[in-house]
């Protein structure tokens, strides 16, 4: 509990406890983009792989709701970091141009956020709620639709709305923006800050940032522009 306290109280323990969150998420990230790249190659891995994770019991009681915490801590997190921010400047930049000291993205963490969240919630809508509905609520865990996996069935059909493909397109973007000042600022906020390693780990957040979401992009513009 005492852990817990000095987290939201203390302005360092929430940058920790937010970084902590978000270098979670980014490995989650990491991983649910290598799982729906094998849909690019065809119905046959991403099957099985999805019904693996869709029925293994660690990850659906252990790890899902333990990735579903650190969606919703990080986001509320980040809006109590940025609600103590604003009102800790009594005179925006009085004193000093921030602007001249901070990057577009790191002043507008919180918009990009918003969208992602609000992208979050059209990708529950789109896979996950139904995946629980299919499971728990109508009680087939088989993962099958007429004799073969639904998966890769669900997904190209997803894909072929131009408008949502529009939305995911625009939301990764976003994302990549939202990264290229967080992977940084993640590993800065739990003291790994070091003059022979920050350039590192600065060009690999900058490689992460935009090669991940335009994985996903590609992924999305491959299915509604093949069909399959």
């Amino acid at each position: 509990m005492s852990w817990v306290k000095q987290t939201f109280s203390s302005s360092i323990g929430r940058k920790f406890a937010m970084a902590l969150s978000a270098l979670f998420l980014m490995f989650f990230l990491l991983q649910h983009f290598a799982i729906n790249f094998t849909s690019v190659f065809g119905d046959k891995t991403f099957n099985e792989i999805s019904h693996f994770m869709g029925t293994n019991p660690l990850v659906q009681f252990a790890l899902q709701p333990v990735l579903i915490f650190a969606v919703v801590y990080h986001f509320a997190m980040g809006f109590v970091l940025e609600a103590k921010n604003r009102g800790a400047r009594s005179v925006k930049y009085a004193k000093n141009n921030g602007a001249a000291n901070s990057t577009w993205f790191s002043r507008n963490m919180i918009y990009s956020g918003l969208v992602i969240l609000a992208f979050l919630g059209l990708h529950f809508y789109d896979f996950w709620i139904p995946e629980i509905n299919v499971k728990y609520i109508q009680g087939d865990m088989s993962g099958m639709h007429n004799g073969e996996f639904r998966y890769y069935e669900e997904l190209v059909h997803k894909f072929q709305d131009p408008v949502r493909v529009g939305m995911y397109v625009l939301s990764f973007v976003l994302l990549a923006m939202h990264l290229l000042h967080g992977f940084q600022s993640a590993f800065q906020s739990v003291g790994a800050n070091h003059s022979k390693y920050t350039p590192l780990i600065k060009k690999l957040g900058n490689i992460y940032a935009i090669a991940i979401p335009a994985g996903f992009i590609f992924i999305a513009l491959f299915h509604h522009l093949t069909g399959h």
